[in-house]
């Protein structure tokens, strides 16, 4: 039997707070009918057994004390059905795409059940985005949650795009049929603007990506306590997929940044004590309960893959959502400003970057035999060219040796030709390999001291070897 009050004390912010005469339960949805019949829908966010404070999803514009409030009995639920797939929603799971409405199979609660970590699978599989800067360097593994670090302005979305377009399970590399191979992405954006919100559309319909696709969107100007339902409606789904139909999902989040900020929004409504910069002192247990629904299952063909991106205030990686972000995710990828503005797309940084997941998920029966050997390669003489480019700025690059200078070479050519691909541009795992061994054998022989012998035998092209042949 639902319970109606016409109690409302207080409403400040997202937030209506209501007098009750009995306990109701946490995170039960409740139904708020303004004065001029419109019904809005809520969340209980804090409840003792004499009032309760409501988190309102559509906004708090039009309630007032004359508004009656019923608690339905029952937390918010996600309506699933793989029919799902190609449907566009709201950041509350609302069809927003014109289509029909949804027929679920089954409706779950949105908050998840922990994974039982004894019944955890280790991620082991290569996820190909087709962008040689994480493929190659910093590679992606079924299973993983690997967080994009980013700044205001810069060309994630682009990037993230590109990602949802390409992403792929190599048949080879899996070792799996086809059948258990279905991939999905689940998109969830989380207060982006209008005009974000068209580009991601325009791209998912141009290139048919929709079609694998469920998209959550959240705009700026929809309310910020939408934001916080909206990454676990995504996660929902892409659970659903993956554990109950055998999808491989992978999940893109955007911006995290937004949703820390709806979380910062509604603690100062709640009068809470606060933490770094304002921040709840939870953040780091909130993010950690989405964060951590990435995963597979022992005995569920699918997997959960999360890649969510956040734009770093100020570019400042000790900001506390990328820093509490960094300690529960397992890696990083980070886009730089420096490299954007020397036109590289996409900008990535592999230096800083780390997938501290790679090295199981690669090598021979998932990428190539080479694989480890030459990342481990580029990275070091990439960071050594790094060096000497400020050594460049002292003292001039006439004082350099030889050496010196191949290395300086080999780190301009890995910006230009490795990192830089374009958005469109879809490498595969061997291709980009190539492209690495390419780059190294602009390398004297003797200078490859992080490759197997049998290695550089098979793959190294000897400069003046190669013009003999070509002659």
């Amino acid at each position: 039997m639902q319970k109606e009050y016409q109690t409302i004390t207080e409403i400040s912010g997202p937030l209506v707070f209501a007098e009750i005469d009995e306990p109701v339960g946490y995170d039960e949805i409740v139904e708020i009918e303004t004065p001029s019949g419109e019904t809005r829908r809520g969340q209980v966010l804090e409840t003792t057994s004499d009032y309760v404070a409501i988190q309102v999803f559509e906004g708090t514009s039009g309630i007032d004390r004359n508004s009656s409030v019923r608690f339905l009995g029952e937390t918010l639920q996600m309506p699933l059905t793989e029919e799902l797939l190609g449907r566009v929603l709201s950041g509350s799971g609302e069809p927003i795409d014109g289509g029909p409405e949804i027929e679920p199979d089954e409706e779950r609660e949105i908050v998840g059940a922990a994974i039982n970590p004894t019944a955890r699978e280790y991620p082991e599989e290569f996820i190909q985005t087709g962008v040689s800067a994480i493929d190659g360097m910093n590679t992606l593994i079924r299973g993983q949650k690997l967080p994009i670090f980013s700044g205001s302005g810069l060309p994630h979305n682009d990037l993230a795009l590109q990602i949802a377009r390409q992403a792929t399970v190599p048949e080879e590399a899996s070792g799996e049929d086809e059948e258990e191979s279905e991939f999905a992405v689940i998109f969830g954006a989380m207060g982006i603007t209008a005009e974000e919100a068209n580009e991601f559309m325009d791209d998912f319909e141009r290139t048919g990506a929709l079609e694998r696709s469920v998209v959550f969107m959240n705009l700026a100007d929809d309310p910020a306590v939408e934001r916080t339902v909206t990454p676990r409606l995504a996660l929902t789904t892409a659970e659903y997929l993956a554990f109950d139909k055998g999808y491989h999902v992978l999940v893109i989040l955007t911006d995290m940044t937004n949703y820390c900020e709806a979380l910062r929004e509604i603690g100062a409504a709640r009068e809470e004590v606060p933490g770094r910069r304002g921040y709840p002192g939870y953040m780091y247990t909130d993010l950690a309960t989405l964060y951590e629904r990435a995963g597979r299952i022992e005995g569920r063909e699918g997997s959960v893959t999360q890649i969510p991106i956040l734009t770093m205030p100020g570019d400042d990686d000790t900001h506390p959502i990328p820093d509490l972000t960094g300690y529960i995710t397992e890696g990083q990828i980070y886009i730089d400003r420096d490299l954007n503005s020397q036109g590289i797309e996409p900008p990535i940084n592999v230096l800083p970057s780390l997938s501290r997941l790679m090295d199981d998920g690669i090598g021979e029966g998932y990428t190539r035999e080479d694989h480890a050997d030459v990342s481990d390669q580029m990275y070091a003489a990439y960071a050594e060219g790094e060096d000497l480019r400020d050594l460049v700025n002292i003292v001039g690059r006439e004082a350099l040796s030889e050496r010196d200078n191949k290395y300086l070479d080999f780190a301009d050519a890995f910006e230009e030709e490795f990192v830089q691909q374009g958005y469109d541009t879809n490498r595969d795992i061997a291709e980009t390999l190539d492209l690495g061994w390419e780059l190294l054998s602009a390398l004297p022989r003797e200078e490859l001291n992080r490759i197997d012998e049998e290695l550089i035998e098979e793959y190294y092209v000897d400069e003046e070897q190669a013009e003999v042949t070509a002659d």
